[in-house]
């Protein structure tokens, strides 16, 4: 049989990248779907050889695209984490870096007009029922690219993209404090389950004899750790009101430690099983959220400045992820975030017929 192709923009966002989708392009029931994704990124497969993904999770998302019906939203936003190695498609979490690049697919795609030099384009985030604002550039009626933006995990600049979010305390959980308390024991080990749009257990590194600063690549080649992490990850998942997530991708992992590049914290995060180069942009806003937090693993640890504004500089391998966040009497309001997007390629995908059958 021959092959279907699917109308498929792939762009970077943030420091991730992905395959960005029209809703109306991809099949209507769920199952066939996760087929089609499947097959497009090349899933279950290490390397992914035969599909679109590049063989680790940062490269190997979804991003399903549709107008909105709400009276506050343009456009909803359905992100999928395609695993790579098996045959599975997880839709129950977020991810601000696919997010950076919907506001331009939207444009792009003409679901959204551009309106002056900066349009605002408002985005409902049906994995966690929250709403985001995203500024994209847009001189000439067309959306820029090219800037002197730069965030670490990326080579060279770009146009400057901000995200803002009012509100997305207990997008996954239900509550920022999933367990009801700032700090949870897991196997004797003190931790911080948190979710400030991405459910995150926080632990320290020095409670596993590790400085903080080791490679993702060291972490990785550590079995004992990586089955300690994920025996505290399964316990900590039915706290957080997530049932069982033994096939599922959050909660994410933290192992913090103090800053070493004068940042307010030092990161290392595993999504979940592999040490994550960087870190996402949700599970940057749970961690500096929870820096915030008396009496969390954090205390001795972060450098909190003072004041309603405050810039968290969260340190990860790659470098650093700085998040804003917006207090009112002491309480998180609200937090924001500078991102870079790039259009890579604008065509078909191409999956077996036998899947999808036209």
């Amino acid at each position: 049989m021959g092959q279907r192709g699917i109308p498929c923009l792939m762009m970077r966002g943030g420091t991730s990248k992905g395959a960005y989708f029209l809703a109306s392009d991809l099949p209507a029931d769920p199952a066939l779907r996760d087929r089609v994704l499947l097959a497009a990124m090349g899933s279950p497969d290490p390397r992914q050889i035969d599909g679109l993904g590049g063989a680790h999770s940062l490269t190997s998302k979804v991003a399903v695209i549709s107008p909105s019906a709400r009276p506050d939203a343009d456009v909803d936003y359905h992100f999928a984490q395609v695993v790579v190695d098996q045959p599975r498609v997880d839709w129950g979490q977020n991810c601000g870096n696919i997010l950076a690049g919907v506001g331009p697919f939207a444009l792009e795609r003409g679901l959204v007009q551009a309106r002056g030099e900066l349009t605002a384009v408002r985005i409902f985030m049906v994995n966690t029922g929250q709403l985001a604002l995203a500024h994209v550039p847009t001189p000439g009626g067309q959306v820029s690219y090219s800037g002197d933006a730069r965030i670490d995990g990326v080579p060279g600049s770009g146009a400057p993209l901000v995200v803002e979010f009012a509100d997305v305390a207990g997008s996954s959980c239900g509550a920022l404090l999933p367990t009801g308390q700032v700090l949870d024991h897991f196997d004797g080990v003190p931790a911080t389950c948190i979710d400030n749009g991405m459910p995150v257990v926080l632990l320290r590194a020095a409670d596993f004899n590790l400085r903080g600063d080791e490679s993702p690549a060291a972490l990785d080649a550590n079995g004992a750790l990586r089955e300690r992490l994920e025996a505290i990850r399964l316990q900590a998942g039915r706290a957080m009101n997530l049932g069982d997530v033994s096939q599922r991708t959050v909660p994410k992992m933290s192992l913090i430690a103090a800053p070493q590049a004068g940042g307010a914290l030092a990161t290392r995060t595993f999504i979940p099983h592999r040490c994550h180069a960087s870190i996402g942009v949700f599970g940057a806003v749970s961690v500096a959220s929870a820096c915030l937090l008396a009496g969390s693993v954090c205390d001795g640890l972060a450098r909190v400045p003072e004041g309603d504004h405050v810039r968290l500089a969260v340190e990860h391998p790659s470098g650093e992820f700085t998040v804003q966040l917006r207090l009112d009497n002491g309480q998180l309001a609200g937090c924001g975030l500078l991102r870079t997007a790039r259009l890579l390629f604008d065509g078909k995908v191409l999956v077996p017929a036998d899947i999808w059958p036209g």
